[in-house]
């Protein structure tokens, strides 16, 4: 097969895993950059060029678009799903996952365990917005960041107003989620694929830092979770429509709660820390979905 990984640097550990995994099943591998990617939109017969030529012949790609050019890169998945291309997560999935508050409310519509959220546009619901979420110490967060960055935690109701009051003063979309106390600092990511969570690990932020992410000095070790967290994570991964997914929770007194969906999940922490070839059962994944008319969207949406 001809497997496309759509990616801005071939040598990122997730890019170059899943080539290797590719090569090593015995198929054509092509790490393309999303943002070179340029689309010829005709009618009844659109394609996409790289560097002057046509990309031809494509069976299959896996996307890995980073949330600062979710715009452009779920548009040229969604110009190879209009050239039949088997892509392992569909663009209207990636943008549904992408968008934090749309995700949300799709989840709470399911009735997925989630921290308590609230939203708000004018300055005038800040109070009430503090007080439905149970009031200080509160999480806040940019829609648009990622990997931690623009997530801050509201210690003191003072300090969350102030907080709050910077972020409107940039005219930033947020939200206010209740901080899960007893989660201690941890969460759980779970990789899932075709509708299976195949690895699991806990993280747990350094002394002081109440964010897990692993880039920012958080460690990891693997853990056994539990069904009731396992039917959350599959469940969240179909519900934004997502084929490849990492989904992270938090242990709270009431269950599992989800914090995101990230279709993008990186390979480097998870394989590193559970020792399984997630590259590999990824690659496995796509030759046995990647048949010809397999797309559902096919671009709309």
């Amino acid at each position: 097969m001809k497997i496309v990984v759509l990616s801005t640097n071939p040598r990122l550990y997730s890019t170059r895993r899943l080539v290797e995994a590719g090569k090593q099943r015995g198929h054509h591998m092509l790490v393309l950059n999303h943002k070179r990617c340029y689309m010829n939109i005709t009618s009844s017969r659109p394609s996409i060029h790289y560097k002057g030529e046509p990309v031809t012949d494509v069976d299959a790609i896996i996307p890995r678009i980073g949330a600062s050019v979710s715009f452009y890169g779920t548009a040229v998945v969604r110009q190879f799903e209009m050239m039949g291309v088997y892509s392992v997560n569909e663009s209207v999935a990636i943008t549904r996952s992408r968008d934090k508050l749309r995700a949300l409310q799709l989840l709470s519509r399911k009735g997925i365990g989630l921290p308590v959220t609230g939203f708000a546009d004018s300055p005038d619901d800040t109070q009430d917005l503090l007080n439905f979420v149970g009031g200080a110490p509160v999480v806040i967060k940019l829609l648009e960041g990622t990997q931690g960055v623009g997530v801050v935690l509201g210690e003191t109701r003072k300090a969350a107003e102030s907080v709050i009051e910077a972020f409107r003063g940039l005219n930033a979309n947020f939200m206010v989620q209740e901080y899960i106390k007893e989660a201690g600092g941890s969460d759980i990511r779970c990789f899932v694929i075709g509708g299976k969570v195949v690895a699991s690990m806990k993280r747990t932020g350094k002394e002081g830092e109440f964010r897990s992410n692993l880039h920012r000095g958080g460690r990891a070790e693997v853990i056994r979770i539990t069904p009731e967290e396992r039917s959350t994570a599959v469940r969240s991964a179909r519900i934004m429509g997502l084929n490849v997914a990492g989904v992270d929770l938090l242990r709270s007194n009431h269950g599992p709660v989800v914090m995101e969906v990230n279709s993008s999940p990186g390979l480097e922490g998870i394989e590193k820390t559970t020792g399984k070839d997630i590259a590999a059962l990824v690659i496995r994944f796509v030759e046995n979905n990647a048949k010809p008319g397999r797309t559902q969207s096919r671009g709309t949406g």
